[in-house]
Formats: C-alpha cells, structure tokens, sequence
C-alpha cells in the first residue's frame, strides 16, 4: 500500500490533477473516508482536469447519485450516501459505468457486491492539520510509482 500527504485543498487538487492524465475507461477509483477529508474535493479537481477545464461546473452528486459527464472517455460521479440498496446501482448504469468510462464513488462501502473487485480504492484519514490517501487495490502499484507516491 503507498500514500500520499495532502497538507491543504491546493495539494489534493493538485494531486487530482497528476492524477487525471493517468485514468482511462473502465477504471473505479473508489473514495473512501469520513465526512470533509476531501473526497469531493478530489472528484471535482479530478473531473475539471481530465476536461481541462478549471471553471467547469461540478455539481455534488448527493441528491441524483450520479453525475455524468460526457467524454473520451465518460466520467461518472457516484455519491452513495444516500443509497438504500446496493442494487440501485444497476438502475443507475454501474455496468455501464464500469465497463466504458472512469467511476469515481464516494462513500463505496453503501455498493457492497456489486462494484469492481479490482477497483482503486483511495481511502482518506486526517493526519495533523491535513490529509493522508492511502492508494490500494486495481492499479495502485503502477499508479504510485508514476505519481512519484511514497
């Protein structure tokens, strides 16, 4: 497992931004962690770089669940707080997210069974005044060592 110290917003966008270049379709990155450690953060300065536009409107996906943007390829912004039920997520196009475009999905423990085994999982924790992201999983390794991620 590597991690990576986030001291402030600035870094995790910046971070978000190494980051971005290096996804392609079919990658999950599941983000892990408790309320305001920054995983939105991250899955707004990830979707804004990947289009390379730092202006682009990212709305929350707290109340759809999904947000979907158009691309080479799509990104979906799952937010599965609110979910009831793990199935949900078959009616809200997860095959299809999975298997054609990245998938960014906050609060991943709420899709048991039915997201990828071999996912990202970036799981965020405080640490002093900032935050450590610890990269495990699907292409953590490879992901790592290009980031320069200790």
């Amino acid at each position: 497992m590597t991690s990576v110290f986030l001291p402030d917003e600035a870094a995790t966008i910046a971070f978000a931004g190494r980051l971005a270049p290096f996804l392609r379709a079919g990658d999950c990155l599941l983000l892990d962690g408790d309320l305001g450690m920054g995983k939105s953060t991250l899955a707004r300065a990830l979707i804004r770089a990947r289009f390379g536009d730092p202006e682009l409107e990212v709305p929350s996906p707290t109340f759809t669940l999904v947000q979907v943007y158009d691309g080479e390829p799509s990104i979906w912004h799952f937010d599965l707080y609110r979910l009831s039920d793990a199935d949900e997520l078959i009616e809200l196009g997860i095959d299809e997210a999975l298997a054609e475009g990245i998938s960014l999905i906050e609060w991943p423990d709420r899709g048991d069974g039915v997201l990828a085994k071999d996912a990202l999982r970036l799981t965020f924790a405080e640490e002093g005044a900032g935050r450590r992201v610890r990269l495990s999983g699907g292409r953590a390794g490879e992901l790592a060592a290009v980031l320069q991620v200790g």
